[in-house]
């Protein structure tokens, strides 16, 4: 008999836990409180972002995952695009940072390589030429437009046969019943029973379990984004950008030994930056809109106020690093996640037959298919 699987949650972890479960044979009812995923899984660059993650077994997941979307975007037909990612080096520190990183990939056999400062400005013409020394090209990362892949991934994820979706209604408590299997609440008086569930509900940390997610040591984190206006006579960004004060963000870097000079900096020259977590990147969408981001505020600190000092601080880094046709911005906004600061994810097991899971950080859009799968083949 084929097994009822519980997956709450319809943000890209939640998400990825469906499909996952779904390709492994089980029957799939999909909760979700809302009508359709409205957090942090809509509110990103739409970056999916291998370069970002440790080489080793991070970068594996992550390549497995860019595998992952590639081929539920054939499925769900959804706008995705093989872009490639470009850091540039407007300052030596920075070009040391990446011809180190690039040294070890070279080794590891990876498809990233230097370039020089013209050979970068050739690649996109949003490279800023002022005291350009260089950059690293890599081939691994995708473009996704958040709002448009999540939602067309979820309609079309809820049209298998297999899968009932449970949207606009909120899991209020999940216990085991009498002859086993599990018995989870909805909010409007519906019971459902399953053999198994899973919780994704990001940085909701209080409807379900609440007491092991106090426990955890996962922290929230707000970030703050901002979106132009279509660019003029269909203008492309050409890959990713980011500059150098996202080598201080990335994990990917931290074995750098020229990485703490880029540190020292930044720290000396803009602390204000550090305080707000502030380092700088673009992604272009299907529409021609370039988003813009972002910055990092924690636990306490988050407010539900958007600081103007903030995006005028990224502004300001951002034309630093590129140039576009427009600047004229069509909307900003802020997502908040939540971050598990002592791994990849935080897993829990409150009662038998269900898991928690939640705290990919910003890590969501790049890791999360190829952890769900990595799930149910273990």
């Amino acid at each position: 008999m084929t097994q009822r699987l519980a997956v709450i949650g319809a943000g890209v972890f939640g998400l990825a836990h469906a499909w996952a479960g779904l390709r492994a044979g089980y029957q799939i009812d999909w909760i979700e409180r809302d009508q359709q995923a409205q957090g942090a899984s809509i509110r990103n660059f739409g970056m999916i972002w291998p370069i970002g993650q440790p080489l080793g077994e991070p970068t594996a997941l992550a390549l497995r995952s860019r595998e992952l979307w590639q081929e539920v975007s054939r499925s769900a037909r959804f706008w995705l695009n093989p872009c490639g990612s470009l850091h540039l080096a407007h300052h030596a520190d920075e070009l040391a940072v990446l011809e180190e990183y690039a040294s070890e990939c070279a080794r590891q056999g990876l498809p990233r390589r230097m370039l020089t400062g013209p050979e970068t400005k050739r690649l996109s013409p949003a490279a800023n030429p002022a005291g350009l020394q260089g950059g690293l090209f890599s081939e691994t990362e995708l473009a996704v437009d958040p709002p448009a892949a999540i939602r067309q991934l979820g309609y079309w994820l809820r049209e298998q046969p297999r899968v009932r979706a449970h949207f606009g209604a909120t899991a209020v408590g999940i216990e085991t019943r009498g002859g086993g299997g599990l018995r989870v609440s909805l909010a409007n008086g519906s019971r459902l029973e399953v053999d198994r569930a899973i919780v994704c509900s990001g940085a909701d940390i209080q409807t379900l379990f609440p007491e092991q997610l106090a426990q955890s040591g996962i922290r929230l984190c707000k970030l703050q984004m901002l979106k132009t206006v279509a660019q003029p006579a269909g203008w492309r960004l050409g890959p990713h950008l980011a500059s150098g004060l996202t080598l201080r963000h990335y994990r990917a870097f931290e074995f750098c030994p020229a990485l703490e000079q880029v540190k020292a900096r930044f720290a000396a020259t803009a602390p204000e930056l550090d305080h707000y977590g502030i380092h700088v990147m673009g992604s272009q969408n299907e529409a021609g809109e370039v988003i813009l981001g972002d910055s990092h505020e924690y636990d306490a600190e988050i407010s539900p106020f958007d600081k103007q000092e903030i995006n005028a601080l990224i502004l300001r880094e951002l034309a630093k690093v590129m140039q576009l046709p427009t600047w004229e911005l069509a909307a900003t906004w802020q997502g908040i996640y939540a971050k598990y600061p002592a791994g990849l994810f935080w897993e829990h097991e409150p009662l038998p037959g269900v898991k928690l899971r939640t705290g990919l950080g910003g890590n969501g859009m790049t890791l999360s298919l190829g952890i769900a799968e990595q799930f149910f083949r273990n």
